[in-house]
């Protein structure tokens, strides 16, 4: 099929041993490791260990539904969050990394730390997925000695006080020159175009008006024809929008993304896989440029 309303396919990202294709859209699945992530924080969590058996379970259950792709964090990204040590963040993510690694996925590392990076590259990730857009010292030292996929957020501030007062002139024109800026970072230290994927980083940093104006200008973040990834799922803006609380807010992230899906996003990072995958089958379906095809071939 081809995308909405004819958008151009974007290059294939290259994840280490395996290529990531964007010719209908890549659904990631969301296993946080932490005690206080805002939506599933410690459901991983046993008696104050981690119950890799669950984890596997959740894992498989989301590929069956439809992830392609599924993103272990161990450090929470939610606003007022503190940060973790990076021992700490090691012994979380990197037994799930490797518990993880024979199932047919592609596996993602959320973290900013290169010390954290670098082990679970070893550990058989495809991906770094960094909300900090790799401009911690050493995070681009390590991603240009591996060849696995980048995912390059943008925030504005840190997790502690990200939303205590965010502001942009336009938020669009911020966001591309951020993106072109961590590029050219990227490509000056070799780093390829075809391992690097866009995330605009809704609600990372920005208010509802922020996040409606981006979403609904999204297609203008297809920087270089790289790739865009949205994390929607169960945001804080969905709950000022419907007035639900977190549990209660499958409905608005399914819609939410298919929305995202019409204006060009590629990769859906989500909590409820199902519920993202029907979404995105049926908004697919009625895609401009598949309507009536059946009917002329």
């Amino acid at each position: 099929m081809k995308l909405y309303k004819g958008e151009s396919i974007p290059t294939p990202v290259t994840c280490g041993s395996s290529v990531l294709t964007f010719e209908s859209p890549r659904i990631m699945g969301i296993i946080n490791i932490t005690p206080d992530s805002f939506s599933d924080g410690g459901d991983f969590f046993v008696n104050g260990k981690i119950a890799l058996h669950h984890v596997r379970e959740k894992a498989e259950e989301m590929i069956e539904s439809g992830a392609d792709i599924l993103d272990i964090g161990g450090e929470s990204a939610r606003p007022g969050a503190l940060p973790v040590s990076i021992s700490e963040e090691i012994e979380r993510v990197i037994p799930v990394l490797e518990e993880l690694k024979d199932l047919p996925t592609i596996l993602s590392l959320d973290t900013s730390k290169p010390e954290v990076a670098e082990q679970g590259i070893e550990a058989g990730c495809n991906i770094i997925n960094d909300i900090r857009g790799f401009s911690r010292l050493g995070m681009l030292e390590v991603a240009a000695a591996a060849s696995v996929g980048l995912c390059i957020m943008h925030m504005q501030g840190v997790p502690e006080t990200m939303q205590a007062d965010p502001a942009y002139d336009d938020i669009s024109d911020e966001l591309l020159s951020f993106f072109e800026k961590r590029i050219g970072a990227c490509l000056d230290r070799g780093i390829k175009r075809n391992r690097l994927i866009l995330d605009p980083g809704f609600g990372f940093g920005k208010n509802l008006d922020h996040n409606l104006a981006l979403l609904n200008n999204l297609e203008r973040m297809r920087v270089g024809g790289l790739p865009i990834m949205v994390g929607l799922s169960r945001k804080s803006m969905l709950g000022a929008l419907t007035g639900r609380p977190v549990s209660d807010r499958v409905v608005a992230s399914a819609v939410a993304n298919a929305i995202a899906f019409t204006r060009g996003a590629n990769i859906f990072r989500v909590h409820d896989v199902a519920a993202t995958s029907d979404a995105l089958k049926v908004v697919q379906a009625m895609a401009w440029d598949n309507v009536g095809e059946k009917h002329h071939e």
